[in-house]
């Protein structure tokens, strides 16, 4: 089987641009160029506002985290403490459902 390269279909691609050579029988890619990388389109001063952004986000991340890690162990007890409450009123209410209950006298 010989190629022969006028055959072949060079198509461009609507969405990336990027320049395709297609095989026209078995509708295979046989090649593939990338389309050229645009420079961001970013000013210094503006790159320097990201920046700043990036790193005062970095820092109340951190900020939350140190706090939440700080206080973890009082966090804890409150959340026990509320646990055994429930529990306690859970308790309450089954022992008044069994004692509400009629018991069958013996025959």
């Amino acid at each position: 089987m010989k190629k022969q390269n006028s055959d072949n279909l060079q198509v461009t691609c609507p969405c990336c641009q990027a320049k395709l050579v297609v095989d026209p029988v078995f509708g295979a890619v046989l090649s593939h160029e990338a389309p050229p990388k645009a420079a961001p389109n970013v000013d210094l001063t503006d790159a320097q506002k990201i920046l700043a952004e990036q790193n005062r986000q970095r820092e109340d991340k951190f900020s939350d985290s140190w706090f939440q890690e700080m206080n973890k162990e009082d966090i804890l007890a409150k959340k026990f403490e509320e646990a055994m409450k429930k529990a306690k009123d859970a308790l309450r209410l089954l022992l008044f459902a069994l004692s509400s209950t009629p018991t069958a006298s013996p025959r």
